[in-house]
This record gives structure tokens, C-alpha cells and sequence, in this order.
């Protein structure tokens, strides 16, 4: 509980509330137009309900309502209707006044087990530091993409083209990592799982992303790494929205967790 973690989540006299002071460094958009990342609505609801239930996630899913947008601040208010003896069911409301951002639903627990395998293989590809950094489209400000650093292995990523690219096969390899050293924990890998919707314009050969619908993640085994191979793969595009999925390995391959997610589709005016 003492780890520092990426966003500022405070607690109250009430356990089953928690709530997040808003700022730019956690928020994403144009600097006239700023709302929160996502993935930190996701990952402070995670925070939220690993420490109210003492438990570590095994999986959540987010459906997102309604943007909040700073100096306001998120109100997360923890239910666990179901608690047994090695896992609980629970659910987060984010909320800002009386608007609902987002709901999380989750699973939380584990049990005595000596098994552990995993059958998802990493990627073999290039190391990060032999990878080009990636320049978020939006360019410069205080936000929440100048705390993350991300490092192109295969694809196309805000402008920036991996050198051995593959196929046209909707598929892009991030390296990803916090560039103030935080820990990779259940919280920062599910900051990393809303990366998703940045592999639509690689995909389409567009300059397009997306705003996302719904996020879930569920972890497998978190390991000590310094940075996290995100495997991201655009499964299809239809109507106005898309569908992906990425899974997400540390430097020595383990497979922490798994994540997917639907997202509008946003075609852009080119940028220049």
C-alpha cells in the first residue's frame, strides 16, 4: 500500500470511498480540452478496490459513461456484495457530483496453488533500446504522455514507423514504461492496457485513434520488469467502431495479463 503509484488517489474516513484529485498529468486531449486518461479511471477503481478488499485483482472491466475533466475531482465508491473465502466480487462507481464517469465490475482473490504456466508466447522483436521513441500526435504539454515513455518495435505509432515493419496485419508492438520509474504493478499495467485504441491509425494506414468504450484486463502474474512489452492487435473494424486486444509481457517474457477492448473510431483531419 505504500508504493507510489501514477495518479493521486486519497482516502476518506469511509473505506468504501476513495477519491482522485484531477490534473493535467493524468489526463490526455488538446490543452484547451483536456479529460481524464481512460486508463487511469480504470487503474485508480483497481487501487481502489485492492485496498478496500485487501485482494489483488484477477480481472475488471470498465464501461466508460461520461468524461471528467480537470480542476474536478472523482469520487470512487467501492460495493462488494459477495466476499467468500479466497475471492470477492465488487464494483466502483466513479463519479464526479452526481454525473457517473465510469463503472468497473471485478473479481478479486487468489488462491494456494502451485501451479503456474502460462502458453502465450512473447514476440520476438527488437529490444527498447534499440527502438525508436515514439512522439504522442498532440505533441508537447504536461499531460499525461509526458510521464509515459513508448518505444516502437513494430508498427506505425504517432508518427513514429518502426524500422522492420511487418505486414498489414493490424498488430503493433509498444514498449512502454513510466518515465519516473513507479513500479509495474496491477494499476500501471492497466494505465498501458488503454493504449489500445492507438493501434487503429497503424491498422488502417490512417491517421485515425479512437475513445474507448470499454476496457478489461485480467492478470495473470506480475513480475519486476522495467519496461512492458504491450502486444497490441487490431481485430477489426466495422460501422464507426473497432475491436482490439493486447497482451502484455515483461522483458524476460513472462505474461503479466491480457487486456481487449471496443473504442469509436476517430478519422483525424491530417495534423501537417
Amino acid at each position: 500500500m505504500s508504493e507510489p503509484l501514477f495518479f493521486d488517489l486519497r482516502a476518506t474516513h469511509n473505506p468504501h470511498r476513495w477519491y482522485l484529485p484531477l490534473t493535467p498529468a493524468v489526463c490526455v486531449g488538446s490543452r484547451d480540452n483536456l479529460f481524464m486518461f481512460g486508463g487511469v479511471g480504470m487503474a485508480s477503481a483497481i487501487v481502489a478496490l485492492e485496498r478496500t478488499c485487501a485482494r489483488p485483482v484477477i480481472w475488471a472491466t470498465a464501461q466508460y459513461l461520461s468524461y471528467a475533466r480537470p480542476p474536478s475531482v472523482v469520487d470512487l465508491d467501492v460495493w462488494v456484495p459477495a466476499a467468500g473465502k479466497y475471492n470477492s466480487q465488487a464494483r466502483v462507481i466513479s463519479h464526479v457530483g452526481d454525473k457517473e464517469i465510469l463503472t468497473v465490475n471485478a473479481a478479486l482473490g487468489a488462491r494456494p496453488s502451485e501451479i503456474s504456466k502460462q502458453w502465450l508466447v512473447m514476440p520476438d522483436t527488437a529490444r527498447p533500446e534499440d527502438c525508436e521513441p515514439a512522439a504522442h500526435w498532440r505533441g508537447g504539454g504536461e499531460d499525461l504522455h509526458s510521464r509515459i515513455e513508448v518505444r516502437v518495435a513494430k508498427g506505425n505509432y504517432g508518427g513514429t514507423q518502426a524500422s522492420a515493419d511487418g505486414a498489414d496485419d493490424g498488430r503493433l508492438l509498444l514498449w512502454i514504461r513510466s518515465r519516473e520509474g513507479l513500479p509495474v504493478d496491477s494499476s500501471l499495467l492497466a494505465i498501458m492496457a488503454d493504449f489500445i485504441p492507438g493501434a487503429i491509425g497503424n491498422a488502417l494506414g490512417l491517421n485515425a485513434g479512437g475513445n474507448s468504450l470499454d476496457n478489461t484486463i485480467r492478470y495473470r502474474r506480475i513480475v519486476p520488469t522495467e519496461w512492458v512489452l504491450c502486444d497490441i492487435r487490431i481485430t477489426g473494424v466495422h460501422g464507426g467502431f473497432g475491436h482490439g486486444a493486447m497482451h502484455l509481457f515483461a522483458e524476460d517474457g513472462e505474461l503479466m495479463a491480457t487486456a481487449s477492448q471496443s473504442l469509436i473510431v476517430r478519422v483525424r483531419e491530417d495534423l501537417g
